[in-house]
């Protein structure tokens, strides 16, 4: 795995002017990037978000998902600590794609949940690849992070590839009508704690 750092820029936002960081992975030519805020390379344990690419939940403001809220929601942590990360990494659908998972969305509503939808198209229930942060850690000198995340699996991912993740913060947002059953099958099957 090849992660390029390319280059870094101030993002103002509605919350706090974020540092954008853009890192390339020329092994899988994808593109990600970290927005921080504060000083992250100090020593102490840095509170962030890992957050796989939604484009339906993070800019098109889908409620099928909880995407976008969690999203919005890290980044109103960050900038109420006044210090923090949040790794945008391009990783649409579970690490299926953005097309894949409008097939996936379309086998939903006849009735398939996320994990079966991700599996009749031939997927495991979730692609996603962390060991990707591990050198976007490293260039920001990030050496322990308190992980807002609700789902068990992706702390556990991280410290298999010997990343310090030093608590699991709940990210409890988003729920409504319309992501209900997704939810649920987050929780039964995928073992995302939910509530």
């Amino acid at each position: 795995m090849s992660i390029r750092f390319v280059e870094s820029s101030k993002l103002p936002t509605q919350w706090a002017e974020f540092e954008m960081h853009g890192f390339e992975d020329t092994d899988a030519d994808k593109e990600h990037v970290v927005l921080t805020l504060g000083d992250v390379g100090s020593g102490a344990p840095v509170l962030a978000r890992i957050h796989s690419e939604c484009l339906t939940g993070d800019a098109l403001f889908s409620l099928r998902c909880d995407c976008g809220s969690q999203l919005k929601a890290a980044l109103e942590a960050i900038a109420k600590e006044g210090c923090g990360a949040l790794f945008y990494l391009r990783q649409e659908g579970r690490g299926i794609g953005l097309l894949n998972k409008i097939k996936a969305y379309k086998l939903q509503d006849h009735g398939a949940d996320t994990v079966e939808a991700n599996e009749q198209l031939g997927f495991g229930a979730d692609m996603r690849d962390y060991s990707i942060c591990n050198a976007m850690l490293k260039h920001l000198n990030i050496q322990q992070i308190r992980l807002m995340t609700n789902n068990p699996k992706k702390v556990k991912a991280l410290t298999d590839q010997g990343i310090d993740v030093l608590e699991r913060i709940p990210l409890h947002t988003g729920q409504n009508p319309h992501n209900e059953k997704y939810l649920a099958t987050k929780a039964g099957k995928l073992g995302h704690l939910i509530g």
